[in-house]
């Protein structure tokens, strides 16, 4: 070894081309017989080489030519090396019994391919140490050596290759370094290579028999002196060795190869469980906050007061402002991480994410649409309940006026028809108290529509479930009694008068005039009065111009009511002049009524200059009011009707991007990130309309004529904005993501989207199972006796033609398997990602099932099992952890205690079986 690859290499490795196991055989005779120090050193090597092996059985040899006699070792050592189970062995200790077992060794490498040239089971069963030796470097040869092949060399000439390659960066690896430089080469870290002296080869190679023994498995075949102190080294014994440290650092390579590949697969394996928790805890997250805020929209209790009702809107808008907003983002991105995941699921090769039972996306979906549908019925209810209460105010202040006018007309009037002044009374007295008794039963008349206003109002107050409708019920119920009884005794009094009206005859005409005329005259004035401190509730222009209108006419009136009131005047004036002139003595007010000319000077004076006045100052401000709200009606239409049409042409123009597909991906993510940025910029035009919005709620109006944009449609338009550009947006970066994955090229993709783009003949962005098909027939997959090449989309005329000539030769079966794949959830569309996903996944290779079990199987030392050590000492920790408390116990029947089944573990990876 001394010069294994250089001085010896003439020597050691002349022949040319492949030898057959006779000529190898010669060579063996003829260097055996020309230098008998061979001879020692094939026994040391192949002794070593048998033992290193036999190990594993659990035996060993001594001496080769004896150990081998009875045949057992012999068929043992073959069933170690070959991993195969030979006929069973004869137990018996005749010579018969063991040239048996000689042969059927013999027999059993001849089955290898193997001519054995004057090799027989006697030479075996004698001890004849020459034939020994040729038959163990027999096996050698087939065993060890036969396989080794570098640029489709020969054995011999693969390993010697092999050495000098590996070596190559090393100088002069004579005396003694070249065993050293194999070491190093491989591991490094085993040998401190500079250290070594060249001068001493017998330390070098002891240095590098000891290092390979301690750390290598690779037993001490030859002794450092028997190398050094030879001129001439057996070549088989150094082959033999040499073949050792090919298959260990081989072995190395073929372990660190798959431990690689294990690690890769294992690391996305666990990336993808960490995106499908974090899914699974945003999606239980969101789902909770649905379930916990749909039950207090759905609370329709209602309150008492418009104060409360007020609170009640306020914290409305604060959940739409600041609560709901978040959540629309959280359920925009969980959308993309589960896109995302599904992609990444789909480029390596595994089973699509199905989410817990009731945390699918469409799940989410339809929890938020049930909320949607709860906020809306919510604040629909808020209004109506805002309005019903606005409505009850009004008709409890009216009733209250009402009441306290009519209870202020009927106080002290049971007093006085129950009164007995008519029984001493004279009979112009007589006169005129019945006088004064019609006049207040014309004034009682006049009061009935009051008092049946007072009822109609107490009525609707019980319809509208008025919180305070016991109370009003009662004084309602007290005014009808006392209305009943008024009519009652007002009855009886007349009765009593009419009875004594025949010994009363005088009577002042004047006076029952004047009663006359002022009582409707009076009440003309309180009715007047209470027309003019009525409250009124208008809700656009239109309306309170009415009112307005209403009023001035009223106005207008008021010249003739003054006649008529210059004329009552006039008759008191006119029995003030009679008495004075007919020297009569009035006994006190007119005896007929009670209204007084002062009583209707004041009432007159405080209509004129007062009421009306009023009632002007409150219509003008009422009509400043609406034109107010007429003007937040139009400031919210006028940014309304500008922001819908942009919501709808934004939306247009990224459908357009998406389908267009202009330069390639990055370029549009960066064309479409950009767009997205401008989006977001108009944001504050939203949020300008927001507060218009607000206002008008606050001034409330509740209708707007200027447009037909609600701020609800708009929210609604601006968060299907936002999802739609944010979705387009992951959309391409998973393109992005299969074609870097894929290795699929621009021109490709851009193939794939004209094609599908051609199909989508509505433009809805998804293929029919029937559109899908012709997709596939058009770029040419499946399709018998096509000759167009997939250059592209064919032409309607060419694929008509195709069409006729394969008669549409994809099969019903295929393209049912087909339609599996991109439509799992068989939806009957398909979506443009997974027909990428289906064009790349037929155009490229991944990983499969039965790679990761071929890896596994060596790592495991080609064993049907592996140990949980075999993993830690090949993986790294936190993945060797990560098989080993997912891998079920091997139950085969060669397993061991501790063994793993690797084999169910690989399948469930990629989706063919449960973990």
């Amino acid at each position: 070894m001394v010069d294994y690859h250089a001085a010896n290499n003439q020597s050691l490795y002349s022949a040319g081309g492949q030898q057959t196991y006779m000529e190898q055989e010669n060579d063996w005779d003829r260097d055996l017989l020309l230098d008998p120090a061979w001879e020692k050193q094939q026994r040391k090597t192949f002794t070593a080489w048998c033992n290193s092996h036999l190990r594993k059985a659990g035996t060993q040899i001594e001496n080769i030519e004896e150990d081998f006699r009875d045949g057992l070792k012999l068929m043992l050592l073959l069933e170690v090396i070959s991993g195969e189970r030979l006929p069973k062995p004869e137990r018996g200790k005749m010579r018969v019994h063991k040239i048996n077992n000689v042969n059927k060794a013999l027999d059993f490498i001849a089955s290898k391919g193997v001519k054995l040239v004057s090799i027989g089971a006697e030479e075996i069963v004698d001890g004849n140490a020459k034939m020994t030796l040729g038959m163990i470097w027999t096996i050698i040869l087939r065993f060890a050596i036969q396989d080794i092949s570098v640029e489709e060399t020969s054995a011999k000439e693969g390993l010697l290759l092999w050495c000098q390659r590996k070596t190559a960066p090393y100088k002069n690896v004579n005396d003694g370094l070249a065993f050293n430089a194999l070491i190093h080469r491989h591991r490094p870290e085993l040998i401190d290579y500079d250290k070594l002296r060249k001068d001493d080869p017998v330390t070098n190679l002891n240095n590098a028999f000891e290092v390979a023994e301690r750390y290598l498995d690779i037993p001490k075949m030859l002794d450092a002196e028997d190398i050094v102190n030879t001129a001439r080294p057996d070549e088989k014994a150094i082959m033999t060795y040499v073949s050792s440290f090919y298959h260990a650092f081989s072995g190395a390579q073929k372990a660190e190869t798959a431990a690689n590949r294990i690690c890769k697969v294992l690391a996305v394996n666990q990336e993808n469980e960490h995106l499908m928790e974090d899914y699974e805890k945003l999606a239980s997250d969101l789902l909770e906050w649905i379930r916990r805020t749909i039950p207090w929209l759905e609370n329709r209790a209602p309150e008492k007061t418009m104060t409360e009702m007020q609170q009640k809107l306020e914290d409305f808008r604060d959940y739409r402002r600041v609560h709901k907003p978040p959540k629309v983002q959280e359920k925009c991105q969980l959308e993309i991480n589960f896109n995302t995941l599904q992609t990444k699921l789909r480029l390596s090769n595994r089973p699509a994410f199905m989410p817990s039972e009731g945390r699918m996306v469409s799940d989410i979906n339809g929890a938020w649409h049930k909320l949607e549908g709860a906020e809306k019925g919510y604040e629909e209810w808020l209004l109506n309940e805002i309005r019903r209460l606005e409505r009850l105010d009004h008709l409890a202040e009216k009733f209250r006026q009402k009441a306290a006018i009519h209870e202020s007309w009927t106080d002290g009037k049971e007093a006085m028809l129950t009164q007995k002044d008519y029984e001493t009374a004279s009979l112009s007295e007589i006169k005129a108290l019945l006088k004064k008794h019609e006049a207040f039963e014309s004034d009682l008349a006049a009061h009935q529509d009051r008092v049946e206003q007072i009822a109609a109002i107490a009525q609707e107050l019980n319809e509208l479930d008025y919180y305070d409708s016991p109370s009003v019920n009662a004084r309602c119920q007290k005014i009808c009694e006392q209305w009943d009884a008024l009519g009652s005794l007002t009855q009886s009094r007349r009765e009593s008068l009419e009875r004594t009206e025949k010994q009363l005859e005088s009577i002042d005409e004047l006076y029952l005039e004047y009663a006359k005329r002022a009582a409707p005259f009076n009440n003309w004035m309180e009715g007047a009065m209470e027309d003019l401190q009525d409250m009124f509730i208008v809700h656009n222009i239109e309306e309170i111009q009415g009112l307005i209108t209403a009023h001035d006419q009223f106005k207008s009136t008021l010249p003739e009511a003054n006649k008529e009131r210059e004329a009552i005047q006039a008759i008191q004036a006119e029995v003030q002049k009679i008495a004075q002139y007919n020297g009569i003595k009035l006994a006190g007010n007119n005896p007929y009524t009670t209204i007084t000319p002062q009583s209707i000077d004041k009432k007159w004076e405080k209509v004129r200059s007062q009421l009306v006045p009023q009632r002007d100052q409150a219509l003008q401000e009422e009509l400043a009011r609406q034109q107010s709200n007429d003007h937040l009606r139009r400031q919210f239409a006028n940014q309304a009707n500008m922001i819908g049409p942009w919501i709808q042409n934004k939306m247009a123009e990224i459908g357009r991007i998406s389908i267009e597909m202009n330069g390639t991906l990055e370029d549009q993510l960066t064309h479409l990130r950009q767009y997205e940025q401008s989006i977001i910029e108009y944001k504050p035009n939203i949020d300008q309309l927001e507060g218009d919005h607000q206002l008008i709620q606050e001034a409330l109006i509740f209708d707007n004529k200027y447009t037909a944009y609600t701020m609800e449609h708009l929210r609604v338009g601006w968060e299907q904005l936002l999802t739609t550009i944010a979705r387009t947006i992951n959309e391409i970066e998973n393109q992005i993501l299969t074609r870097d994955a894929k290795g699929i090229s621009q021109e490709q993709l851009h193939e794939y989207r004209t094609s599908f783009n051609h199909f989508d003949k509505d433009h809805s962005g998804v293929l029919q199972a029937e559109e899908f098909k012709a997709c596939l027939i058009s770029l040419g997959y499946d399709v018998e006796n096509n000759k167009q090449k997939r250059t592209g989309i064919m032409d309607s005329d060419d694929f008509q033609a195709l069409l006729i000539s394969t008669g549409n030769s994809l099969g019903d079966a295929e393209f049912a398997r087909i339609m599996g794949i991109v439509d799992p959830n068989n939806s009957g569309a398909v979506t443009f990602q997974a027909f990428i996903d289906f064009m790349s996944r037929e155009t490229t290779d991944t990983d499969t099932a039965d790679q990761v079990i071929a890896s596994f199987k060596i790592l495991a030392g080609d064993k049907n099992y592996i140990t949980a050590e075999e993993l830690r000492r090949e993986l790294p920790p936190d993945q060797a952890e990560y098989c080993i408390a997912r891998m079920a116990p091997y139950t085969g029947p060669d397993a061991v205690p501790g063994a793993l089944d690797y084999m169910s573990f690989s399948t469930a990876l990629y989706g063919e079986s449960d973990l």
